[in-house]
C-alpha cells in the first residue's frame, strides 16, 4: 500500500468514526426529546382539567389534530386505506386498546390524580405487565436481573401510591386516578403483545389507530358530553398541538429515530426519564409538589425501570 493509499484509508476510518459519533449524539437527542415530550404530556393532560375540558374533549382534539398531519402520509402509503395489511378486525382491536379508549382512560385519570401519578404508575407498570403477559402467553422467561428490576418497579409504585391508597388528605380521591392509570397500563401491555404477535409496522399502525379513532369521534361526542364550546381558544390549541402533534406525531418520529440509531434496548432506556421530567414540570408549571414518599417511590420505580429495560450483556 502506497503512502497516499494509506492516508486515504486513515481518512476514511476517521470519517466513519466521526459519523458514528454524530449518529450516536443524534440518537441521544431524539430519545431525550421523546422523553421530554412524554414527561410534559402528564402536565398538559392535568392542565386540561383546570381549563374545563373533559377526557373526551382532549381525546377528540388529540386525534383530529394528529389525523390532519398524518392523513397525507396515510393516503400515499397505507394500503388498503385506512387499516393497512393487518386488516379491519385486528386494527379495530388494537385501536380499542391504544386509541381513543386508551386516551379516555389515561386523561380521565388526570381528573383525580396529580400529573406525576400519570408518569409513574402507567409507564412503571407497563414493563411489569408486559413481562407477565409474555411469560403467560409466549413462554418468555425473564432473566434474574430483569426480575429484580420488575420487583423494584412494583415496590416503587406501591410506595409512590401509598398515600393515595391510604386516603391521605393531601391525596384524597387520587386512588381513582391511580386505578385508571393501572387500567391504562393493562390496555397498553395487551396492545404491545398483540402488535408483536401480529408483526405490525410501528408507523403504519400509529396512522391506522389515529384515523380509526377519528372515525369514532362522532360516536364519542354522542355518548359523552363535550365541553369545548366553553373553553378558550388557547386551551383548545394547547391540547390539539401538544397531545395531537407533539405526542401523536413528533414523539413517535423521535423515538423511532432513536430506536433505529441506538437499537430497541438502548432506546428503551430513555423511558425512565419520563417520571423525572414530569416531576420537574408539574412542580414548575402546576405547583404540584410531590411528597417525600412519592419521591422515594418514584426513585425506586425509575431504578427498577432502568434495570428491567437495560439490554442484557453479550456472552
Amino acid at each position: 500500500m502506497t503512502q497516499s493509499q494509506q492516508q486515504r484509508a486513515e481518512d476514511g476510518h476517521a470519517g466513519t468514526m466521526r459519523s458514528g459519533r454524530s449518529d450516536a449524539w443524534l440518537g441521544l437527542a431524539c430519545g431525550t426529546g421523546a422523553a421530554l415530550i412524554w414527561g410534559v404530556q402528564a402536565v398538559v393532560s392535568r392542565q386540561s382539567v383546570a381549563d374545563g375540558l373533559s377526557a373526551a374533549d382532549v381525546t377528540v382534539l388529540r386525534f383530529v389534530a394528529a389525523a390532519i398531519v398524518l392523513l397525507p402520509f396515510a393516503l400515499k402509503h397505507v394500503r388498503p386505506f385506512p387499516v393497512g395489511p393487518i386488516g379491519w378486525s385486528r386494527s379495530i382491536i388494537l385501536t380499542l386498546l391504544a386509541g381513543a379508549p386508551y386516551s379516555l382512560v389515561l386523561v380521565g385519570g388526570s381528573t383525580f390524580a396529580p400529573a406525576l401519578h400519570t408518569a409513574v404508575v402507567t409507564p412503571g407498570l407497563i414493563p411489569v405487565l408486559a413481562a407477565g403477559l409474555a411469560f403467560l402467553v409466549l413462554g418468555e422467561r425473564p432473566s434474574p436481573r430483569h426480575l429484580i428490576g420488575l420487583g423494584l418497579i412494583i415496590a416503587g409504585v406501591i410506595i409512590f401510591a401509598w398515600q393515595s391508597l391510604a386516603g391521605a388528605p393531601a391525596r384524597e380521591g387520587a386512588w381513582r386516578g391511580d386505578l385508571l392509570f393501572v387500567l391504562a397500563a393493562v390496555m397498553w401491555s395487551v396492545f404491545g403483545l398483540l402488535a408483536k404477535r401480529w408483526k405490525t409496522e410501528a408507523l403504519g399502525l400509529t396512522v391506522t389507530i389515529c384515523l380509526l379513532s377519528v372515525i369514532a369521534a362522532p360516536l364519542l361526542a354522542a355518548a359523552v358530553p363535550l365541553h369545548m364550546a366553553g373553553a378558550s381558544f388557547q386551551a383548545l390549541a394547547l391540547q390539539a398541538i401538544y397531545q395531537g402533534i407533539l405526542v401523536g406525531v413528533v414523539s413517535l418520529f423521535l423515538y423511532a429515530k432513536a430506536n433505529a440509531i441506538l437499537g430497541a434496548s438502548r432506546a428503551a432506556l430513555f423511558l425512565p426519564l419520563v417520571p423525572a421530567v414530569a416531576a420537574v414540570a408539574s412542580t414548575l408549571l402546576l405547583g404540584e409538589w410531590p411528597s417525600g414518599l412519592e419521591i422515594l417511590g418514584m426513585a425506586v420505580a425509575m431504578a427498577g425501570m432502568t434495570l428491567a429495560l437495560r439490554p442484557a450483556p453479550r456472552p
